[in-house]
């Protein structure tokens, strides 16, 4: 790893002859005001953040459902719907997406859920994350606006993420993660040769780092997926929405079991079922959003049940490290999503965290990461609350593999037992069947 970080001598982003496909502006989500596309992130009305706006396919929905279907099985069968030129299948870059919708029956007896449970596994992407849907679209704008160099801030799973699409795409990457991550992730994301720093403090003051970076010439050429691309790479988020109601048959879930970090998943999945909903792809009807988060960072949680609209920031103390963020930036728009809809927003320790990770993985052979162990804890919360109803479809999210915290769970599971290779200290330690 270098020892100092240099600004590279990359094109300066541009937004000359910029082709991001259906994408048409950039859009403030409090005060409407509307941009050109480019490398910016927030209204310079009033601070609001911005998005992605669209010219979508507005038509004829069966023309469009089978578009989708005869494309790739990753996340460029909706390039129609996402800020990506129409060749992006063409270009280099890790495809991700398409990943398994498991109807999860042994877990759904576990927890008395009649209606159908399934777990949309996205350990099943490149780097075993869902950040790689986000850095997918991401790394386009980035072609866009003439940047060479990737960067984000990161809890871990994100810096993997950026780390591989660079190197297949021939970008330089240089990524920022607080300095006690997962070793596990902190191997992942250097493995690929980009530059790996870590940051003395938490999350949000790796973040916090990242913006003052942009502002300087020290950042100059630098995209940062999460900062100046955010508004493209929030977007990939979207692609779960696709993929989940495409799986299910074209049709919405009644219930969704999400992971809350920055949040910005949560709002972009129920942006991605109304987009569905708007082309004709689905039958419009009511679905509830259900936030999770860990007991040790719970801001959005923590104002849910006070009723409050504002999140206050948390330090975070939790062993679910890629959900860490004290200060998460889409908070107030997961409280909307989450009352709009009649879902809710609850958290569980580290202690049903673990529990989680082990009945999903015992039920359905699938090892989650931390993250995947609150999502799968609050379901289980929430339905004995009476709160989820179990006789509707539900999907709950696991986005990320559990080979990366394998510290969550090391400490209460190991072999069975340690014997002497005989027949008979076999038989003395009790585990003989017949």
């Amino acid at each position: 790893m270098a020892a100092q970080i240099t600004a590279p001598t990359a094109q300066t982003a541009s937004t000359a002859s910029v082709d991001l496909g259906p994408a048409s502006a950039l859009s403030c989500r409090e005060c409407g005001e509307r941009f050109e596309l480019g490398p910016i992130f927030a209204c310079d009305q009033c601070f609001g953040p911005l998005e992605v706006a669209y010219d979508l396919p507005l038509g004829d929905p069966d023309a469009l459902r089978k578009q989708i279907e005869a494309g790739p099985a990753n996340v460029w069968r909706y390039a129609p719907l996402l800020p990506v030129p129409a060749d992006v299948a063409d270009k280099p870059n890790l495809n991700p997406g398409w990943t398994k919708l498991v109807k999860a029956d042994n877990l759904a007896r576990e927890l008395g859920v009649t209606g159908g449970l399934y777990i949309k596994d996205d350990s099943g992407n490149p780097t075993h994350s869902f950040k790689d849907r986000v850095v997918a679209q991401a790394l386009e704008a980035a072609r866009a606006f003439g940047f060479t160099t990737l960067s984000c801030s990161s809890t871990g799973n994100l810096a993997g993420a950026v780390g591989a699409a660079a190197a297949r795409a021939g970008f330089r990457s240089c990524v920022f993660i607080p300095h006690d991550l997962e070793q596990g992730k902190v191997v992942m994301a250097a493995v690929y040769g980009g530059e790996l720093v870590g940051i003395e403090g938490t999350y949000d003051d790796v973040n916090r780092f990242c913006s003052e970076l942009i502002g300087d010439p020290l950042g100059e050429g630098w995209g940062f997926v999460n900062v100046n691309l955010r508004p493209y790479y929030a977007e990939g988020s979207k692609t779960l929405a696709y993929e989940i109601c495409e799986q299910l048959g074209w049709r919405l879930p009644d219930q969704l079991v999400v992971p809350i970090a920055s949040g910005s998943q949560l709002t972009k999945i129920d942006k991605g079922l109304q987009e569905l909903i708007k082309l004709g792809l689905v039958e419009d009807r009511p679905y509830k959003i259900f936030g999770a988060q860990a007991e040790g960072c719970s801001p959005v949680s923590t104002a849910f049940k006070a009723g409050h609209d504002v999140v206050r920031p948390q330090k975070p103390d939790t062993i679910a490290k890629s959900l860490a963020i004290g200060n998460p930036a889409d908070g107030p728009y997961v409280l909307d999503i989450a009352r709009r809809t009649g879902g809710a927003v609850e958290d569980v320790d580290d202690e049903q965290i673990v529990d989680a990770i082990k009945l999903l993985a015992q039920t359905e052979g699938i090892f989650a990461e931390t993250a995947g162990g609150v999502t799968v804890g609050v379901t289980k919360k929430l339905i004995e609350a009476g709160v989820l109803d179990p006789s509707l479809t539900t999907v709950v999210l696991n986005t990320g593999d559990g080979l990366k915290t394998l510290d969550a769970v090391a400490p209460t599971t190991g072999p069975t037992a340690t014997i002497r290779p005989s027949l008979d200290a076999f038989r003395d330690a009790g585990l003989a069947t017949h």
